[in-house]
């Protein structure tokens, strides 16, 4: 159902600044599941670097510009949407979700917004029951859990629920080792499907899949989501893939990666073109979106940022996180001198030396949860 105007308006004073929902979600999440939202894997090494990585670019101004009109929309498969963000694939959603209504109430607050949303196959409610409640723009992203008639189902599924486009994560051969997870014994419960038999469909994925998906479904955007390298950049332009889709699962996945920011120049200059390029990891700010804007993205995905706000308030917090950020995003542009997406590129970054320490919450330095500053 729609976001409800009445609940929306009485967040407009509740959350001002986005390091707010951070400690709500805190507040209201039980220790595992906050220990899985914020953690990553092994020495979370890749996660910090994710910040590094942002925290280490610096924006150039131009002044005496008139930005007294800013647009801040973007296009994605020729549609319309309020900003260039997209609500990334997490699982386990109906465990953070206010009314446990999960991957429903989270794509309620992204089209009540006006962005889309990436649904994991690892996150209830099922992609026809989330396609009901979203009438925005929706990709669905897929983990092998079968064979290839099991992935030609779950395309025929998405395209028949009207899902804009299909995405394959292809970061997840071998599932990492999230030692907060470990740690506290916590089994997460939307990880049943991936043990055993089910985990090695997802760790014989390779190109020959993306091959025969292509070759069936040439008319279907295809995403590959977890590209980490150039060079398997210019193999997924070979087999016609629409979108190279930079991530390292939010440093979730290999330890002692690089930061999802220092990959994004290096994919886009072996890209050419050829695909749309789109980015995650760590992103938390208005400016961190012009950043990867300007270094050649064409959308950016946001993960723990909007687990915050849902966690925190559902899908009208969904709505109000996003309303603050795109009013942190339109002050970023205009005093950067430009008035629309369009307009950036890569003269107005610099690298810079960081002024925080990295860690999952370094983008917001005014955040106390407790005496840590976690």
């Amino acid at each position: 159902m729609p976001v409800n105007p009445e609940t929306l308006a009485a967040l407009q004073d509740k959350y001002l600044v986005l390091h707010e929902f951070v400690k709500a979600a805190k507040n209201r999440l039980d220790a595992n599941l906050w220990d899985y939202l914020v953690g990553a894997t092994e020495t979370e090494a890749t996660m910090r670097r994710n910040r590094l990585g942002l925290d280490a670019l610096a924006l150039r101004p131009r002044v005496l510009r008139d930005v007294s009109e800013i647009d801040t929309s973007s296009t994605l498969f020729g549609r319309r949407i309020r900003l260039p963000v997209l609500l990334a694939p997490v699982g386990g959603l109906e465990f953070m979700a206010v009314g446990a209504h999960g991957a429903v109430t989270a794509g309620e607050g992204a089209s009540g917004f006006g962005v889309p949303i990436m649904l994991s196959s690892v996150s209830k409610p099922g992609l026809e029951e989330v396609a009901a409640a979203t009438p925005g723009m929706k990709i669905y992203q897929l983990y092998v859990r079968g064979d290839a008639a099991f992935i030609e189902d779950s395309i025929r599924r998405a395209r028949g629920n009207g899902y804009d486009a299909f995405c394959l994560t292809v970061d997840t051969a071998i599932y990492s080792r999230r030692e907060r997870d470990i740690a506290r014994r916590f089994a997460k419960p939307w990880r049943a499907s991936a043990t055993g038999e089910a985990q090695r469909y997802q760790a014989a994925l390779n190109w020959d899949d993306v091959k025969r998906i292509k070759d069936a479904h040439p008319d279907f955007p295809l995403i590959l989501k977890g590209i980490g390298t150039g060079e398997d950049a210019v193999i997924a332009c070979e087999h016609g893939v629409e979108v190279v889709y930079v991530s390292n699962h939010g440093g979730r996945q290999l330890d002692a990666g690089r930061g999802s920011i220092e990959v994004l120049p290096e994919v886009v200059q072996a890209v050419a073109g050829r695909a749309r390029v789109w980015v995650d990891g760590g992103f938390s700010r208005g400016t961190d979106i012009v950043k990867a804007l300007c270094l050649g993205a064409e959308c950016v995905g946001l993960g723990r940022l909007y687990c915050y706000a849902l966690a925190a308030d559902g899908a009208a917090g969904v709505v109000r996180m996003l309303e603050i950020l795109e009013n942190e995003f339109r002050s970023a542009l205009g005093l950067l001198g430009v008035t629309s997406v369009g307009e950036l590129g890569p003269g107005y970054v610099a690298p810079a030396m960081p002024t925080n320490l990295p860690h999952v919450h370094s983008a917001f330095p005014l955040l106390r949860l407790d005496d840590s500053g976690y």
